[in-house]
């Protein structure tokens, strides 16, 4: 039972209109990226700027609880934003709360960075207050893009349109450590300061203040460029046809973008979905795709317990290894620069390949093998860093180094990108937005678990802690590795065949062996 305007987008040939989606859906995957990692760039700023001691032989920092605070709370609204905006997105369409996810980021961007207030409660406070609704806003994101993309594409490059997409968040997360490195730069040749030790007071000019402002400010741009082609695109045909009834509407959108006829078929949307009319919370959901949506919740929790540490943390382990200098060693703005330089070199050796690889890889490995050689190897170079962390801080930075790129590389060319591709097509239009949200969602509570937890063992230096912490992670993502099994191969299979949307298989007997073999089921009507 397909409706021919859902078999005209899994056979349409990749065109134009495709590249044109990945790119608007893309900015905005590269603004969250930066939103959400520019923080850790001048973090140390705002210490030395609000919370500076002249009595201590060390430069000022945010206290630990001020630090997660400020870094967690975005985390925090990014949680929030998904459920709400993914609920949205299956009950009043995509498209329709697709452009205000956009307006919130570009207002709260800006107003980030004007945090009003001088004294340090007045500017922490604001601060956390605007960057928890730029993170409800790139909440939205995540569910809307990855649904509109999965809902466009073709069955043949699906997947690496839909990676591509997420891709983009490597960019945003480069284009961070690039603005502010260039800032810094060009604060540091207007505004020579010396260091820590050689003059407590003069080594953070005053002004560094406008520095760390800037640099969440230009957020905003990326996102503010894309906003008129975000709303010039047409509702998906899925939505259109299948939760709003209308195949008529739908066969003329997806005519008028993909060029081509199609019928429109209203007769059989009624039969369609009568098959498939039952809610998220029901036992006919948990029964088809329960152990779906456990597995993608588990396996991106797990994951972004990694990747937020990993990321967020880079600042307290680069000193600590010595790939950049001690922080009483620079100004306030030098610390900028070198720790900018250090996440953009990690990040665009890194970061950025296992991004595209995974772009040009999963229609030929699949998800399911990507996820867990990624989550393996994350697992292994993890383990040897923790247990070798001694030897690695004192006799071989450069392997260090690589060791440290190799689990940013294994991260995207595995788990961070198929969690976000897999909730996409497994399950059924009516709350895929939905599902994708829950299992984001679940994600961004792994990344809570790293803000707070994992990097209060990192934040100090400490090398004890710090192995502490590399071993756990190296754990978690172990469990991740188990977890993965709970999801099924999507690979090459139309939305409604993996859903069993079609009536012509069951997702909950098909395998990562035996997609491709249809299995019979009983068809409820």
């Amino acid at each position: 039972m397909a409706l021919e305007v859902l078999e005209a987008l899994d056979s349409a040939r990749t065109q134009w209109y495709h590249v044109t989606a990945i790119v608007i859906a893309g900015m905005g995957f590269f603004t969250d990226a930066y939103d959400l990692f520019c923080i850790s760039t001048v973090s140390k700023l705002l210490g030395r700027l609000y919370y500076f001691d002249p009595s201590s032989n060390k430069p000022g920092k945010l206290p630990t609880s001020v630090n997660n605070f400020v870094i967690g709370v975005a985390i925090v609204g990014t949680l929030s934003g998904q459920l709400v905006f993914g609920w949205l997105g299956d009950k009043l369409g995509r498209k329709k709360v697709y452009g205000i996810t956009l307006i919130l980021m570009v207002l709260c961007a800006i107003a980030s960075g004007l945090s009003f207030g001088a004294s340090a409660k007045s500017v922490m406070g604001t601060l956390c207050f605007f960057r928890f609704w730029l993170g409800f806003g790139i909440g939205g994101d995540y569910p809307l893009s990855a649904t509109i993309m999965s809902e466009y594409a073709n069955k043949r490059t699906r997947g690496a349109f839909i990676a591509a997409v997420f891709a983009m968040q490597g960019v945003g997360i480069i284009f961070a450590g690039l603005v502010s490195m260039t800032l810094s730069a060009l604060f540091q040749s207007y505004y020579h300061a010396p260091t820590y030790t050689q003059n407590r007071v003069l080594s953070t000019p005053p002004e560094a203040d406008f520095l760390w402002r800037l640099v969440f400010m230009i957020g905003a741009i990326p996102a503010l460029m894309t906003y008129y082609w975000r709303m010039k695109m047409p509702e998906t045909g899925r939505y259109t046809a299948i939760i709003e009834g209308n195949a008529k509407q739908a066969a003329a959108d997806m005519a008028r973008v993909l060029d081509i006829e199609i019928q429109a078929e209203q007769d059989k949307i009624a039969e369609f979905n009568a098959a498939n009319n039952y809610p998220l919370w029901s036992n006919e959901f948990f029964n088809r795709h329960g152990r779906h949506l456990i597995g993608t919740m588990s396996s991106w929790f797990l994951l972004d317990i990694a990747f937020y540490s990993q990321n967020l943390t880079q600042k307290d382990i680069f000193p600590a290894i010595g790939l950049i200098d001690k922080d009483f060693e620079m100004s306030a703005i030098g610390e900028v620069f070198q720790t900018s330089r250090a996440m953009f070199v990690i990040a665009l050796l890194g970061t950025f390949p296992g991004y595209w690889f995974t772009v040009f890889f999963i229609e030929k490995l699949g998800r399911y093998k990507i996820q867990l050689v990624g989550f393996f190897m994350m697992s292994f170079f993890m383990f040897v860093i923790g247990v070798k962390y001694d030897y690695l801080k004192s006799e071989n930075k450069g392997l260090f180094a690589l060791l440290y790129g190799l689990t940013f590389f294994f991260a995207n060319f595995g788990p961070n990108s198929t969690t976000f591709v897999l909730p996409a097509e497994l399950f059924p239009t009516r709350v895929r937005s939905t599902c994708h949200a829950l299992s984001a969602a679940a994600g961004k509570a792994g990344a809570l678990v790293g803000t707070f937890g994992i990097q209060s063992l990192t934040v100090g230096g400490e090398t004890p802690k710090i192995k502490k912490a590399m071993i756990l992670l190296a754990v978690t993502n172990l469990l991740g590795f188990f977890c993965s099994f709970l999801v099924t191969e999507t690979k090459g299979r139309s939305l409604e065949e993996i859903s069993g949307e079609d009536g012509r298989e069951s997702e909950l007997t098909a395998t990562p062996n035996d997609y491709r073999v249809p299995v019979s089921r009983t068809e409820t009507m």
